[in-house]
């Protein structure tokens, strides 16, 4: 399993063509996403029956494009998310892989107490 190492994951919520390879992708992480292909982070692509994804991104020296297919199963694509793009988590990400549904699957929410033992949400 590749580690990896981007400090942002954006998911591209519509179905991708995926006849669109580096030049297609990059394009649409400008136009459509209305970010930087050049920025440190993996972009992620689905197709219209979530069988496939594909990852690109730009590693200081050209562009790396990423891709899974699974022979049997679907991925767990949100879908009812509200916005096109969608910022994963690492761990999130790890989840789509693996094949959770990433909108179901919800940590335990992080506590911080103040200096009156109070917790502080």
């Amino acid at each position: 399993m590749i580690q990896w190492q981007a400090p942002k994951i954006y998911l591209h919520r519509g179905p991708v063509d995926f006849r669109k390879a580096i030049n297609g992708l990059s394009l649409i992480v400008e136009q459509t996403m209305a970010l930087s292909p050049f920025d440190p982070a993996l972009f992620v692509f689905c197709n219209k029956r979530r069988d496939k994804l594909k990852v690109l991104y730009w590693d200081h020296t050209g562009f790396c494009l990423w891709q899974k297919q699974l022979e049997k199963d679907k991925f767990k694509w949100p879908r009812k998310y509200q916005d096109d793009v969608v910022e994963l988590t690492a761990e999130q990400f790890d989840w789509l892989l693996r094949g959770y549904d990433i909108l179901q699957m919800q940590p335990h929410q992080v506590l911080q107490f103040g200096t009156q033992n109070t917790a502080v949400f």
